[in-house]
């Protein structure tokens, strides 16, 4: 397989220096309790441990069934949409666990800045192959209340 290495290395370069443009951080989620910020009288959660701050793209379905949306167990009605996302890191980062939050801290171009801040949770580990060339994680939109970065 020397030869599907060689071709693996190059395709694994293009897609680090084409796709793998912007910046983003993987935390696990905090553990400790929310303190009460008595200036803004809102609850502040403190940050997890962050895992992974380099290279990285966030990319959205492209089809309208990306969006779904299901119920719990024991409620016969869905509480809030599951929004398709993927995660895309070099092989070398680690691999986020499940319910990592995923956030984008910078962008490579400008019109995109609305993305700073924004969250996801991974839905599962980061997928892996015997054949990668970028390592791929499951992500689902984080839609709690206080999911964006204050900035």
């Amino acid at each position: 397989m020397a030869g599907l290495d060689g071709i693996l290395s190059g395709v694994v370069t293009w897609i680090e220096t084409n796709l793998l443009v912007d910046t983003v951080r993987i935390t696990l989620p905090p553990t400790d309790d929310p303190v009460l910020n008595r200036s803004t009288g809102q609850l502040e959660y403190p940050e997890g441990e962050t895992l992974y701050e380099g290279l990285g793209a966030v990319q959205g379905g492209i089809a309208q069934s990306e969006v779904s949306s299901i119920p719990t167990a024991n409620q016969p009605w869905a509480q809030e949409t599951h929004s398709r996302y993927r995660l895309m890191t070099p092989l070398d980062a680690p691999i986020p666990p499940k319910d990592a939050i995923v956030t984008v801290v910078q962008v490579h171009n400008p019109a995109r800045a609305d993305l700073i801040g924004r969250s996801w949770l991974c839905q599962d580990p980061g997928i892996a192959a015997t054949t990668e060339v970028v390592r791929i994680t499951a992500l689902d939109q984080n839609q709690t209340a206080g999911s964006r970065l204050q900035t």
